[in-house]
C-alpha cells in the first residue's frame, strides 16, 4: 500500500490520485471519480472535492493509498 503524506489537514480526492501517480492529470482523475472507479473507505464517491484526512485509504484500479500526516 503507498502513502500519501498531508501537508496540510486534509486533500482533496483529484488531488490524491494525481499525487500518488494513479491518473496523469485533473481531467482524468475527475472521469475516473465521475464514473464511480473510486473508492474511499471502502465506498465509492464521485466527489472529486472530497477531502481526504489522516487515515483515509483510497482505492483505484487494484491499487490502496493512505492518507498520513
Amino acid at each position: 500500500m503507498e502513502t500519501i503524506k498531508l501537508r496540510d489537514e486534509f486533500i482533496k480526492l483529484g488531488q490524491a490520485l494525481k499525487a500518488a501517480n494513479l491518473v496523469q492529470d485533473g481531467v482524468e482523475a475527475k472521469y475516473v471519480i465521475q464514473d464511480g472507479e473510486v473508492l474511499v473507505n471502502g465506498e465509492v464517491d464521485t466527489r472529486r472535492g472530497r477531502k481526504l484526512y489522516e487515515g483515509d485509504v483510497l482505492s483505484y484500479q487494484g491499487q490502496e493509498v493512505k492518507i498520513i500526516k
